[in-house]
């Protein structure tokens, strides 16, 4: 049984323009101890689905369809039984570790707190634990820095403490959103080390959210690209970053500098990203798309191919990958 269940998943927000349908359909599996890598441009609706399983949506929005962790049903699930499940057994990432700490509580308290919460250890013992933890994600001196705000921790490092916090109560699954967002190459590098380090660690199932194919291709198994709150394909990361079967995905990686081709034969993907509250007929790449044509105002569902990829377009994937 896959650790995590999503099927025909929508979210909604109510605004004052109208609806913003920001996640349309969405369904897929994570097993136990596998690595997802999430890819499409902002507003695709990449974060809210992992908002939407772990109940976090903001108050105008609203999620149908169904989330099973473990095989218990948490979509929409009451606050009681949703908190038992995050920081425990669900933990996240958040974005930006630049706002995500508590900027009046020193990184101790923070920690501690959880540990408290979840595990109901007594205060010397989370504190010991949190030490713990800071030492694996490789802070020099945790003993001492735990007693620090987050500002007098770097971008880096702050982020360290971040995913030392999820990783407190060692959840059965990570979600990490955009976990390497400002911060220059060098920390990224070592983030995502780090965290592929902890899992096979701890044996965790990871999501990992992000824009950047490069981060994906170095840590991801499986990869899953989403535009307009749509999946457009998902495979196994090597047969898709070998070889793309959707004119999306093809125009992802086409936008991607590499070191064996130069910038001039890096080429943008024309137009912009679709608005939510005004979705195009069918496909919602289509207004982009160098391959649609009159059938593509029907939306291609979401059908097997070759390699064990799914891809959802009317055209064939050899036209695509040629």
């Amino acid at each position: 049984m896959p650790l995590l269940e999503i099927d025909d998943l929508s979210v909604t927000f109510d605004t004052a323009d109208g609806p913003v349908h920001a996640v349309n359909g969405l369904s897929l599996t994570l097993d136990r101890g596998d690595t997802l890598g999430i890819v499409g441009e902002s507003g695709s609706g990449k974060s809210q689905t992992a908002f939407a399983v772990l109940g976090l949506l903001a108050r105008n929005g609203r999620a149908t369809g169904s989330v099973r962790f473990d095989g218990q049903e948490i979509l929409n699930a009451p606050p009681r039984v949703l908190n038992r499940i995050r920081a425990e057994r669900i933990a996240i990432i958040f974005q930006d570790p630049m706002t995500s700490l508590n900027p009046y509580m020193k990184i101790a308290d923070q920690m501690t707190e959880v540990l408290e919460l979840h595990q109901g250890l007594a205060r010397r013992d989370a504190l010991a634990e949190a030490v713990r933890m800071l030492d694996a994600v490789r802070i020099p001196g945790a003993r001492d820095r735990v007693r620090l705000y987050p500002h007098e921790f770097s971008g880096g490092m702050r982020q360290r403490v971040m995913i030392a916090m999820a990783l407190l109560c060692r959840p059965d699954l990570l979600i990490a959103d955009e976990p390497t967002t400002a911060l220059d190459v060098t920390v990224q590098a070592q983030i995502m080390q780090l965290l592929s380090d902890l899992q096979a660690e701890f044996g965790m199932a990871t999501m990992l959210i992000t824009h950047d194919l490069g981060v994906v291709a170095g840590f991801c198994e499986k990869v899953t690209v989403m535009y307009g709150g749509r999946i457009m394909e998902r495979s196994a990361a090597g047969p898709l970053f070998a070889r793309p079967t959707h004119p999306y995905t093809s125009g992802l990686l086409a936008a991607v500098p590499r070191v064996d081709r130069g910038t001039s034969a890096m080429r943008a993907i024309p137009g912009n990203p679709p608005n939510m509250a005004r979705l195009p007929e069918g496909c919602p790449f289509r207004p982009r798309c160098p391959h649609a044509g009159e059938d593509c105002a029907v939306m291609p569902p979401l059908v097997p191919a070759a390699d064990g990829r799914d891809r959802a377009c009317h055209r064939p994937a050899e036209e695509i990958a040629a």
